[in-house]
């Protein structure tokens, strides 16, 4: 636990086992806050496994921009030819440009198609062995209708709850953003990060469905 997703800050006995039974079960988490982009990229990493041994196989949907984009170049860039999509022994990543798409309904079906692609490659899923990164959804609610973004998000996170994956998407918005309002009844929990004010340390603070909510923990 410590490795994937830090340690510090207090409540982190019951944030521990919460993540254990979230990573165990397969979860999807938005992750909201405005002016962090510092915070968003380091959850990231950690939430697609990037510092655990055990394999993982990485789905990145990005427009090229934002702390997904650092990732998904990086798995890129390990690949021979144009790098398009990775293989190797313990970690695969493949990367669905949304700006190369015409519709949301064109994404839904890619993202679909890609996550039984690497499920059938490996013969099944192990429980959170699937990384999902969306980034962002703030991006794709300037340019489409909202309604239309929720039903992407709900089949993407329903492809992901079926194959007990981890899906994280990132919203640099405000928690109380009407936005944030509207889509996290999809999600397992809504994680918020800051800056404190003096700048020198990150925080997130975990919401969950159940209506727990944890303190604010040092990332």
């Amino acid at each position: 636990m410590v490795t994937e997703y830090g340690s510090g800050g207090t409540d982190l006995g019951t944030f521990a086992r919460t993540l254990e039974r979230l990573k165990r079960e397969g979860c999807n988490v938005l992750l909201v806050g405005a002016n962090a982009t510092d915070c968003h990229g380091v959850v990231c990493r950690r939430l697609c496994g990037a510092a655990g041994p055990e394999p993982r196989r990485r789905l990145f949907v990005t427009d090229g921009e934002g702390p997904v984009a650092e990732d998904a170049a990086m798995e890129r860039g390990k690949a021979s030819g144009n790098g398009a999509a990775v293989r190797d022994a313990e970690h695969v990543g493949e990367t669905i440009r949304i700006d190369e798409h015409d519709s949301l309904g064109t994404i839904g079906i890619d993202i679909v198609e890609a996550i039984d692609d690497l499920e059938d490659e490996v013969g099944g899923f192990a429980p959170s062995e699937l990384r999902l990164c969306m980034d962002s959804v703030a991006d794709l609610l300037r340019e489409h209708d909202a309604e239309r973004v929720f039903r992407l998000l709900h089949v993407t996170a329903s492809r992901v709850d079926h194959i007990d994956g981890m899906g994280h998407y990132h919203l640099p918005l405000e928690r109380d953003h009407d936005a944030v309002n509207l889509l996290e009844p999809l999600f397992d929990a809504v994680v918020e990060l800051r800056v404190r004010s003096d700048g020198d340390r990150r925080e997130q603070r975990w919401h969950l469905r159940d209506g727990e909510t944890t303190d604010w923990i040092s990332l």
